[in-house]
């Protein structure tokens, strides 16, 4: 490259010397090969019949040097073969004006038969694009300033996004160059899209333009989407050219990041063997385990399969998925579910239990701030129903979740807090309380997520309901449970059944405590109550039961003080409440 660059100088400095005497006005020019043709890998280029790069190669790029303005000059490409410009297999007039800036591309094929049409009809002859008003050096010191060119003969028009930032570019056909884009000098992650499509990847590069501060650049795609259909040219690419001549290749993303949770608690997959693409990934995955961050293959369909903690081979595979990961994107995978959702009590609000893989994408392996502790909440329990989490003294942290929901990030200064689960729309019950001690956690991430049954014992004695934490190293914590609140007031809407319980009652004494309940349709009932450990304890109120309110009483002297759940089904209808008992 810089034997290449000397020589640029030298030719192109010699040309505008002999033009000099006939006219001393002149451009400052850099010409960029961009033709992906394997037939004009190397070509030598000729100005006004004269030498001016000598096998001058693909994805090479000269410096901005002085050239010939204000009068007709004639550039002309040869086979890097040539002996002289009657060599030539294609020559272009142009005129510069005197005291501007140019980028002149060379690009498409020799021969257009022989290469994919472009999808949008445009000609991909081989030619040569000028653009004014180019630049050397950006308009702010602290910025970084590009035009973006696209040179992919085979390519539909696209839009190119930074990841987690603004759409760069839209709708750029092939030969469109834009205008200069600025933008501060770091590192980015350059998604590639067809027009209008946001959600079809095409190809994601990494532009690290963190030392180009007060630095210019074009930035050029480059290469084919199908080489095999293309004479077997070279693949397609992104590049940047800087105004001394060097080009900067941007490396394509190949992999994603990816967490995998194993959140099932089905006692049948306590303990599984996952495989990726038929090879063992993780082997005997424990019920709450996670793993660590790890690169996964992107871009492509792979296929996650699931099989019993002994199997021998893919070939045992009990249930399997098939994701495409977007390269460069970092995501978090977990297994949820039941393997026979008959077996199982119905999802309150209909939700489908079966055994399945919620994926989320944008996840992240640190806080965004530093000083915050930023954590997503996925609704992991299968008899549970829409809850809201509020975070005690701080306010409501989720809205709405159903089972299968993930939350987007929430972040919270790192401290403890008293969270509150409780039914959607009503902050005057709680189903469960948990404390969170996150005061070590600054510039953290973390997935917390429910887990378990609310009634194990309707779940053939699966583990009980919690709340875990998955940090990006696989390290699992469970918050404690917590102590509830006493005062709680009734629910005064019933839309499918109404369970009301005072929230703390004092048995002292043989004190009968009366429950009541309401249900809208005539159903099948049973009034239950259950220890924290998700164990029943004592059976309430049993029968068929027509539209209408009842009543049931607690009189049970052997239970101790402490945390329970009364726990209502009707039909395929249930709903828990928390009940705390002091003797």
């Amino acid at each position: 490259m810089k034997h290449f660059a000397r020589f640029a100088i030298v030719a192109l400095a010699g040309a505008a010397m002999l033009q000099a005497a006939v006219d001393p006005q002149t451009a400052r020019l850099q010409v960029i090969h961009n033709a992906a043709d394997p037939g004009a890998a190397l070509v030598d280029i000729y100005l006004d019949g004269q030498l001016l790069l000598n096998d001058f190669g693909f994805r090479q790029a000269s410096p901005y040097i002085d050239a010939p303005a204000e009068t007709d000059i004639s550039v002309a490409v040869a086979p890097a073969s040539s002996q002289t410009v009657a060599d030539s297999i294609a020559t272009f007039d142009l005129r510069l004006d005197s005291g501007h800036t140019y980028v002149a591309v060379a690009n498409g094929v020799l021969d257009p038969t022989s290469f994919a049409a472009n999808p949008d009809g445009k000609s991909i002859a081989f030619t040569i694009w000028p653009k004014a008003m180019a630049r050397e050096a950006a308009s702010h010191n602290d910025k970084v300033e590009f035009m973006v060119v696209h040179g992919a003969t085979d390519a539909p028009a696209v839009d190119v996004h930074a990841r987690g930032g603004a759409k760069l570019v839209t709708g750029a056909a092939y030969g469109d160059m834009t205008g200069y884009l600025e933008v501060p000098p770091a590192k980015y992650i350059l998604d590639i899209t067809p027009k209008d499509d946001a959600n079809t990847l095409v190809a994601a590069f990494e532009a690290d333009l963190s030392g180009l501060a007060g630095s210019a650049a074009v930035v050029f795609a480059s290469g084919f989407l199908a080489p095999s259909s293309n004479s077997d040219g070279e693949a397609f690419g992104i590049f940047a050219a800087l105004p001394s001549g060097d080009v900067v290749e941007f490396p394509a993303l190949q992999t994603a990041r990816l967490q995998v949770i194993h959140n099932a608690a089905d006692p049948g997959a306590a303990s599984v063997d996952i495989y990726l693409d038929g090879a063992m990934l993780i082997d005997d995955f424990a019920f709450r385990a996670a793993s660590a961050y790890i690169d996964a293959p992107a871009g492509k369909q792979i296929t996650v399969g699931v099989a019993p903690d002994n199997s021998s081979s893919s070939a045992d595979i009990i249930a399997d998925f098939n994701l495409t990961l977007t390269p460069g994107e970092t995501y978090v995978a977990v297994a949820n579910g039941v393997l026979d959702p008959a077996g199982f009590v119905a999802n309150p609000d209909g939700k489908a239990t079966a055994f399945n893989i919620f994926v989320k994408s944008m996840t992240r392996e640190a806080a965004v701030e530093s000083d915050k502790v930023e954590f997503i909440v996925m609704h992991g329990a299968t008899d549970a129903p829409a809850v809201d989490v509020i975070a005690r003294g701080v306010g409501k942290l989720v809205d709405k979740a159903a089972y299968g929901d993930i939350t987007d990030y929430l972040a919270v200064p790192p401290a403890a807090y008293v969270l509150d689960i409780t039914p959607e729309g009503d902050p005057n019950t709680t189903v469960a309380t948990f404390t969170a001690d996150l005061s070590s956690l600054g510039g953290g991430a973390a997935v917390v997520f429910a887990s378990g049954f609310l009634a194990p014992a309707d779940n053939q004695d699966g583990e009980g309901f919690g709340l875990y934490v998955a940090l990006p190293d696989g390290s699992v914590l469970e918050l404690p449970a917590g102590s509830t609140p006493v005062g709680f007031t009734r629910s005064n809407l019933v839309t499918k059944a109404g369970l009301w319980v005072p929230g703390t009652l004092n048995l002292s004494s043989g004190r009968r405590a009366k429950l009541t309940y309401s249900i809208v349709n005539p159903a099948q009932v049973s009034l239950a109550l259950y220890n924290m450990n998700g164990r029943q304890v004592a059976i309430l109120d049993r029968g068929y039961r027509t539209a209408g309110s009842y009543a049931a009483q607690l009189t049970d002297s052997k239970l101790l003080s402490g945390q329970y759940i009364v726990k209502l089904q009707s039909g395929s209808y249930g709903e828990s409440r928390a009940l705390r008992i002091i003797k």
